[in-house]
């Protein structure tokens, strides 16, 4: 029987306490301030589903709009035939397959290579989604009419948080998180210590990428109209790794540091200046490259590091990725 430790069992009453709240969220507003929290959950989704396999890689993967979009458009191809529950899990199943396809062609590689990669691979899904719209239907995008509206559409969202947050937490304290960290810290002593570091990391990348394609299918009736461009969006790539690393990826939860704060500055900032965003993007990149290699979660860390001349003072144990 697994046993929680009191700080195990105070960030649980905290999250709960989150959640509840966030949950409210509809009974109050139904407006602008739902729209924006839905763009917060689906963001706080998608950066915590990169950061399960980013994090302890330290890969860094632009292939969340490849995901995300195979989820969206699972739905819209089946949401007149199949029940929408039965689609998620098809859109994950979908995402999961792709990400295993992709891991085993492309986790040996490392680096700028493994980057860019990810990156065309939105681009070639995107392009061979428009090819087999234009040549075998009659349109290159789908309709997604259903009853669902914004509130439902966000608490499913963050159902879908809490889920990946538990996943997380039982991932960490497996021997395939125990794996992750081992690998992530240096591959050639786990490959020496008998670790499959292949089969590990297309694991993880496999349900990173389940999750973030179950976060476009919830996603597709917000659409309403689903096509390439807007489903395969590499905007979406980018952004989720500027979040990511603004909140760090040292905890699993950390994420979350990054994508309410700039969540609330790219709408403003989309809203006032829609042609200026490209540029919002590549400037808050560089500042939180330069500026925040760890991102905020590595500042309160060193703030809360004592003092190394300080005596008496012991430094603590780092602790695992949560």
């Amino acid at each position: 029987m697994t046993r929680f430790s009191e700080k195990e069992q105070r960030v649980a009453a905290f999250a709960l306490l989150g959640f509840g709240a966030a949950a409210a969220i509809p009974l109050v507003d139904d407006g602008y301030y739902l729209s924006l929290s839905v763009n917060i959950a689906m963001y706080a989704v998608l950066c915590t589903a990169w950061t399960l396999f980013s994090g302890p890689t330290h890969y860094i993967s632009l292939a969340t709009a490849a995901f995300f979009g195979i989820g969206t458009y699972t739905v819209g191809l089946g949401i007149d035939s199949l029940p929408f529950p039965l689609l998620l899990a098809i859109a994950g199943i979908a995402a999961a397959i792709l990400a295993g396809l992709v891991g085993v062609a492309t986790l040996r590689l490392s680096g700028v290579y493994f980057v860019i990669f990810t990156l065309g691979l939105a681009e070639l899904v995107r392009q061979v989604v428009t090819w087999l719209q234009t040549n075998f239907t009659t349109s290159v995008g789908l309709y997604v009419f259903t009853d669902m509206t914004e509130k439902h559409i966000f608490w499913m969202l963050l159902a879908l948080a809490a889920i990946v947050y538990a996943t997380g937490w039982l991932i960490n304290r497996s021997r395939l998180g125990f794996a992750m960290r081992i690998i992530g810290n240096d591959e050639t002593v786990a490959r020496h210590v008998g670790i499959d570091v292949a089969r590990s990391k297309v694991i993880l990348f496999m349900v990173s990428g389940a999750f973030i394609g179950i976060t476009g299918a919830i996603l597709a009736p917000r659409f309403a109209y689903v096509e390439p461009p807007s489903a395969f969006n590499p905007v979406i790539s980018f952004q989720v790794v500027i979040m990511a690393l603004l909140g760090g990826t040292g905890r699993l939860w950390a994420p979350l540091l990054g994508v309410i704060p700039f969540t609330i500055l790219f709408d403003r900032i989309s809203s006032s200046f829609p042609n200026h965003t490209s540029l919002l993007i590549g400037v808050a990149f560089m500042a939180i490259v330069y500026f925040l290699p760890r991102g905020v979660i590595g500042l309160i860390e060193d703030f809360r590091k004592p003092r190394a001349g300080k005596a008496g003072t012991v430094a603590p144990v780092p602790e695992a990725a949560e």
